[in-house]
């Protein structure tokens, strides 16, 4: 599973990383990206910042994605 997040419609409301930290962050801009293991998809950020989830982490990133006020969290299944 893959996963990215329109920066455009984020909110920085920061629920995805409360719930799934270890996938999203955010940043000094105020919005969130993805982390793909260490690296945080920011340059450039947006679908061309698309970073795999580790399979333990699909349940979280999927509600997030859910949860979401901004509804700016994209999913893709391999």
């Amino acid at each position: 599973m893959k996963v990215w997040i329109d920066q455009d419609l984020c909110t920085g409301d920061g629920l995805c990383e409360e719930i799934a930290p270890a996938v999203f962050t955010l940043l000094d801009d105020g919005l969130a990206y993805v982390k793909d293991g260490d690296d945080i998809k920011d340059s450039p950020g947006g679908q061309a910042g698309m970073a795999t989830v580790p399979a333990e982490l699909e349940d979280a990133a999927v509600e997030a994605s859910e949860e979401c006020p901004g509804e700016c969290i994209f999913i893709e299944r391999d």
